[in-house]
């Protein structure tokens, strides 16, 4: 035999009964199940209300008759034509008379004790029990409606009363026995006390009905009827991606319903555990779903979590003082007092020095916590042996349960580097001893990103999201945004990384998606609902989002952007960028970027900066990483100047070889930006500065290949006109090298902490001879690398490649 208990959702509209009854009829073909009900959706709470205003002497008539209407209008389209009909309404007419009796002597009075109060709630489980049991005795006709206040009895503690557990076992059994044949629809929440006046079982009161009603009665199951698919590893309106969990131990459930999980609560799950009585948890709008089982043996899971919980809104109390340290019964006297006052704890930490203790406890709690304490340790405040205990509000739990978690180590090192990397302080931390269940205290306000940043951290099969935030439309950010929408897929199967846009600006406007900019149609999305770009507005948009896992990805060529650098890393979001110019100015401003990054635990990419898409930065890095010494780099890292030097021979101009250039989009917009060496340049600073060596540019030396003429061009057109001009002292240096035999080059060195920029004439025995297209070339002589020098080339110039190199980077950016 089972139990059955249905949810308020699941008695709370027409469809849903209907559901109800199907379920009901699949179930008594085996056995007849125990039927047990709470209230409609929101009828609990509204009751309340109802309490609480006729006691301040308020109007109330027109929320009373909501309610009642709610349920008759319910009642009238089930039974439309039935001979129940005039019975169930007239039932239903004497419940609200009586409850409007009730509240007109509140009102009276104008006061309202917990006796009267659950006297008035339990008018919610009786009118949604009674009409649900008549309208099933349609189609079943041993239904019978059950009043479990003459089952189910406890002390006088109204609002959340003791069961009696052994004489409520008894009623039960003899009722049962009793009544066999009957289809039985029982009350939840409501019992009596030993006078028979009502009380009521607390907060989840129903699902602890059907425990005592499954456990007295030794059921194969207890079935838990909701409208959601089971406990989910985190709050679904909150993590999107939360998924249902298909079978907890007894355990784990009790600390994910402790912390926050509300489809079940942890009482209602005491006298099933003790029996070890399977509870399933299933969804009314979805009954094919088989739910989530929670059960005394299960499965070893994959996953080292089995959920993540929460309490959205809780205060903290701390409570210190020198005279607390060595001191043998402080704690004991401030919890026994809370006890004593009814004041829950929700969690509790202790220096180890014993200097302080801070407890979280519910936030309407708090103050009336303050002040108990400050009276229990009125002469120890006097004497200055403690101080004024303080109170923080708008905080939040965050608690991550699994029975894996025992003895693994690195959960809690992976909690603390997802929260820390995206910049979520935690103010207090609680670890039990069974090592289930690890708890921190963080702000309210960051509440939504950690629950996401977390869930990414240890459900891995979940994939990854990295939110991108872009500025810029130009070649590179067009190129790189198909390159994300081609390799979406690859990217999930290969790299466990999702990548939305969430952001996108060029000069002009902005645009924003809390779902995410579609990939396909983000340049329509941007005309259409862009508004005026502001790139501080943009950085303040970014922030306010306040997602996990952000990267910016700057793929300008202006300097605007850098100046929001720094704010941007306080943020605690990464910055992958292919604009060189940060880099390249002021040392004071380049190391400013690498220390405020590695303060604040995010990534600072820059491949892009010096060879698009080879892996040069990174190859540096590595080298240095290992141990190794750089001794000489010697480099050609201007695509742009490799692709007019390998195409300038024969009777190619030079004019028409660098207009090539352009054209095929491997120039800056202004060409004189590669062709005077300053593109060069900032690469190599770039490269010196990541060396170790704290170099400006003015310490580059730089050997120009253009003439005056073309240097000082007011514009480009006029560049041209002057690059014509001097067409013969090209000519001069191209065969002055085809006589000997050799191939002009403009490399860079770095040797000794010095850099150089120079166009030279190499021959054969040269690794730089052979160089063809926009490919660029770089050697590292190293301890290791001495007789033979690491080379890494490629092409150099691109939105293609350099669109690859910012895609590689953003990934790099996913892999932590």
């Amino acid at each position: 035999m089972k139990v059955l208990k249905f949810g308020g959702t699941t008695v709370g509209s027409v469809s849903n009964i209907l559901t109800l009854l199907e379920t009901l009829a699949e179930e008594s073909k085996k056995e007849k199940p125990v039927v047990v009900l709470s209230a409609m959706s929101g009828v609990t709470d509204a009751l309340a209300s109802l309490a609480d205003a006729a006691a301040a002497g308020l109007h109330y008539a027109d929320q009373i008759s909501e309610l009642e209407h709610r349920h008759t209008a319910v009642a009238k389209e089930l039974l439309i034509g039935q001979q129940l009909e005039e019975i169930v309404l007239a039932q239903l007419d004497v419940y609200f008379d009586e409850l409007r009796r009730l509240l007109q002597h509140i009102q009276s009075l104008r006061e309202v004790t917990p006796k009267t109060r659950d006297l008035v709630l339990s008018y919610g489980e009786r009118c949604a029990t009674y009409l649900v049991s008549k309208v099933a005795e349609l189609h079943f006709s041993e239904a019978l409606f059950v009043d479990a206040s003459t089952l189910i009895k406890t002390d006088s503690s109204f609002g959340h009363a003791r069961v009696n557990t052994e004489l409520t076992s008894q009623l039960i059994r003899t009722y049962y026995q009793e009544n066999k044949q009957h289809l039985l629809f029982v009350t939840g929440f409501i019992a009596s006390d030993d006078h028979g006046q009502l009380t009521t079982l607390g907060r989840g009161g129903s699902d602890y009905t059907a425990a005592l009603l499954g456990s007295a009665l030794n059921c194969s199951e207890i079935q838990i009827w909701t409208d959601v698919n089971g406990m989910m590893t985190a709050d679904p309106k909150m993590v999107k991606k939360a998924i249902p969990l298909t079978e907890l131990s007894y355990t784990e459930a009790m600390e994910l319903s402790y912390f926050g999980a509300r489809v079940i609560y942890p009482p209602s799950m005491t006298p099933a555990f003790l029996k070890k009585i399977p509870i399933v948890i299933r969804n009314i709008t979805n009954p094919a779903f088989l739910g989530t089982v929670i059960q005394h043996d299960t499965l070893k899971s994959s996953s080292n979590i089995k959920g993540i919980s929460s309490v959205n809104d809780t205060s903290i109390i701390n409570l210190q003082g020198s005279g607390m340290v060595g001191k043998a019964g402080y704690s004991g006297r401030l919890f026994s007092l809370l006890s004593r006052e009814q004041i829950n704890v929700i969690l509790i930490t202790q220096a180890s020095s014993e200097h302080s203790i801070t407890f979280a406890v519910n936030p309407a709690d708090a103050v009336k916590a303050k002040q108990l304490i400050e009276q229990e340790f009125e002469l120890e405040l006097q004497a200055e042996k403690l101080e004024a205990p303080t109170i923080e509000q708008d905080l939040s739990v965050l608690a991550i349960v699994g029975e894996n978690m025992k003895e693994t180590p690195g959960i809690s090192g992976k909690l603390f580097h997802a929260l820390g990397r995206n910049g979520i302080n935690v103010r207090a931390i609680a670890q039990g001893s069974s090592e289930y269940n690890i708890s921190v205290i963080i702000l309210k306000e960051e509440l939504r990103k950690a629950l996401n940043t977390v869930h990414d951290a240890f459900f891995t099969e979940l994939k990854k999201t990295l939110h991108v935030f872009c500025l810029g439309t130009g070649n590179i950010s067009t190129t790189l945004i198909r390159q994300l929408q081609e390799h979406h897929t690859y990217l999930q199967q290969h790299n466990g990384i999702q990548v939305k846009l969430m952001g996108i600006s060029n000069s002009r406007k902005m645009v924003f998606d809390a779902d995410g900019i579609p990939l396909e149609s983000w340049q329509q999305v941007l005309e259409t609902n862009g508004e005026p770009a502001d790139l501080q507005e943009f950085v303040n948009r970014m922030q306010q989002m306040n997602l996990q896992n952000c990267v910016l990805a700057d793929n300008t060529a202006s300097p605007a952007p850098i100046s929001f650098y720094e704010e941007v890393f306080r943020s605690n979001i990464s910055i992958v960028t292919c604009n060189k110019i940060g880099n390249s100015s002021e040392y004071q401003q380049y190391k400013s970027f690498k220390d405020t990054a590695l303060l604040h635990g995010v990534d600072f990419y820059y491949e892009t900066n010096v060879g698009a898409g080879l892996p040069i930065v990174r190859t540096l890095k590595d080298l240095m990483l290992s141990g190794d010494r750089v001794l000489r780099i010697e480099a050609i890292l201007s695509g742009t100047i490799s692709f007019i030097f390998n195409n300038f021979k024969g009777n190619a101009s030079f004019h028409d070889v660098v207009k090539l250039a352009q054209e095929k989009g491997f120039t800056e917009p202004d060409p004189r930006d590669d062709l005077s060496g300053l593109d060069f340049m900032r690469k190599m600073l770039i490269l010196a500065r990541d060396a170790g060596y704290p170099l400006e540019a003015s310490d580059v030396q730089i050997e120009n290949i253009l003439p005056p003429s073309c240097l000082k061009a007011a514009n480009v057109p006029e560049f041209y006109t002057e690059l014509q001009a001097a067409e013969a002292y090209f000519v001069e240096m191209k065969e002055k090298a085809a006589k000997s035999g050799k191939a002009l080059r403009y490399i860079g060195s770095l040797e000794n902490g010095q850099v150089k920029i120079s166009l030279q004439m190499v021959d054969e025995s040269h690794p730089f001879y052979t160089l063809s297209g926009s490919d660029n070339i770089i050697s590292f002589t190293t301890d290791r690398y001495k007789e033979r020098p690491m080379v890494v080339k490629g092409p150099g110039a691109g939105a293609e490649v350099t669109a690859a190199g910012v895609f590689a980077d953003i990934v790099n950016v996913g892999s932590h």
